[in-house]
């Protein structure tokens, strides 16, 4: 069977078990041992399943992989695929480590309860070895399971988990492959896939901040996260219970004012009612949009934005969330605390426009009931028009005549906020006019940015720069 003649979830499962090669371990927690099922079900699994183990009693599953504060987490998936491979090699690889490729596939789940009450999530991984001999590689994904039955739940898990092990296995010199393969006969309303990260010698090359972009560009999920040092993120458990200030930008290149806006609106943020300035995460937030403004994403520039974002230490989100309320319903699903959103005082014009609300039944009022609806706050940077003095805010901002009454109510219930903290030196910086700076060789670019990112920018080459 080649490749090309796979198609089937059980087709996959066989193609491995038929691998003379691949040899190795399930370790599954939750909703059953359904990714090792396949492969019994194949045929041909007693030359590729050294053992499959489902530790389901937390103590039994502390004895055996250690201590954990959660059990449906990254650290211990991680726990378990180390343990399971270093057994593996141990056990094995004296016997037939010279033609056999050792793995390991683990996951822990949290599947639908009987009462329908509990996060329906999980971690899936596989740790293994690309030709026998070698140093492990690793892949880890997040998967968020939207069936709204538990045996539904199980079964999409099965077939992304033998997804993920075919994909490791017969794949892995195509990581683009790999990822697009994940939902094989699956769907985006079956499952999510909303982090992942590849490691080891055999991805030695792979950028995952390019990874979890295209996540978002191939819909496998709507949102991806990333972190300074570029470390990518699972976004539900960096959200969790924490309170979130946003700013939305293309960030091309991140100048003193993208910092200014978020400082003066962090200042006026950690004042707010029930906010722990310990808990507050600041987020930097890409829509696709942004990203695709001559209709296609230019991966250099993509990586030269988020290089940028890092070296000013910000958690980066890419999203498909043009819309504000969907991107607030996006953040409000993972914490209850207060949510701000940060923004210029074009961008609040642009919110009033009605033009971006004609795919809603009911209209602006409806997109406005949806963003504020759990006390979302808005924190609006003015702005100085160029040639004018005049200092533009929310309180001489212009809005449609029949908005007016909207626009009102919404600055006296708070809901918009002026931020005045501003350092008026950041008024006049623009990143379009940086960025033009950049590609005509003037050095005064370098002032309008912040230094560490004109030390990325400079030792780089980003942006057209020339590389020093």
């Amino acid at each position: 069977m080649t490749i090309n003649e796979v198609h089937t979830t059980l087709d996959k499962a066989l193609h491995v078990n038929l691998d003379q090669r691949r040899y190795g371990t399930f370790a599954e927690i939750g909703a059953g041992q359904e990714v090792v099922r396949w492969f019994f079900q194949a045929g041909g699994a007693a030359g590729t399943i050294s053992k499959s183990i489902s530790a389901y009693d937390m103590k039994v599953s502390d004895a055996i992989y250690g201590k954990c504060s959660r059990y449906v987490c990254r650290e211990r998936l991680e726990a378990m695929l180390a343990y399971e491979q270093d057994l593996n090699l141990k056990r094995l690889k004296l016997d037939r480590g010279d033609t056999t490729a050792f793995f390991t596939f683990a996951n822990t789940v949290s599947a639908r309860n009987f009462h329908g009450t509990n996060e329906c999530h999980g971690w899936l991984g596989m740790k293994f070895q690309a030709h026998p001999r070698d140093e492990s590689s690793q892949i880890l994904i997040h998967v968020r399971m939207l069936d709204r039955t538990n045996a539904l739940q199980q079964d999409a898990l099965g077939i992304v988990g033998v997804n993920l092990v075919y994909g490791a296995c017969m794949l892995h010199h195509s990581p683009d492959e790999l990822l697009k393969s994940l939902l094989d006969n699956l769907s985006t309303e079956r499952i999510e896939i909303d982090m992942i990260e590849f490691s080891g010698i055999e991805f030695r090359h792979v950028d995952n901040r390019l990874m979890s972009l295209k996540l978002v560009q191939m819909g496998l999920t709507n949102a991806a996260m990333f972190g300074p040092g570029g470390k990518v993120l699972q976004p539900s458990e960096v959200l969790r219970k924490r309170a979130v200030l946003i700013e939305r930008g293309s960030f091309r290149p991140v100048c003193k004012t993208n910092i200014d806006i978020m400082r003066c609106a962090y200042e006026e943020f950690s004042k707010e009612e029930g906010v722990e300035e310990e808990s507050i995460l600041q987020v930097m937030e890409i829509t696709m949009k942004n990203l695709m403004e001559d209709g296609r994403i230019d991966y250099r520039d993509f990586l030269a934005r988020a290089d940028m974002l890092v070296a000013s230490g910000m958690t980066v989100l890419i999203s498909d969330y043009f819309e504000y309320y969907r991107l607030a319903a996006y953040i409000g699903r993972y914490t209850k605390k207060l949510v701000g959103l940060t923004m210029g005082i074009g961008s609040l014009r642009e919110l009033f426009e009605e033009k971006y609300y004609t795919q809603l039944e009911g209209g602006i009022l409806e997109s406005f009931g949806r963003l504020f609806q759990n006390d979302l706050k808005l924190y609006i940077y003015p702005l100085r028009e160029p040639g004018s003095d005049e200092l533009v805010t929310i309180d001489n901002l212009r809005v449609a005549h029949d908005l007016r009454n909207l626009y009102k109510y919404l600055i006296d219930r708070g809901c918009i906020n002026q931020l005045m903290n501003h350092d008026e030196k950041c008024l006049g910086i623009f990143s379009r006019d940086v960025l033009n700076k950049i590609r005509e060789g003037d050095a005064s670019w370098e002032t309008m940015v912040p230094a560490v990112v004109a030390e990325a920018i400079k030792s780089e080459g980003l942006l057209g720069a020339r590389r020093e």
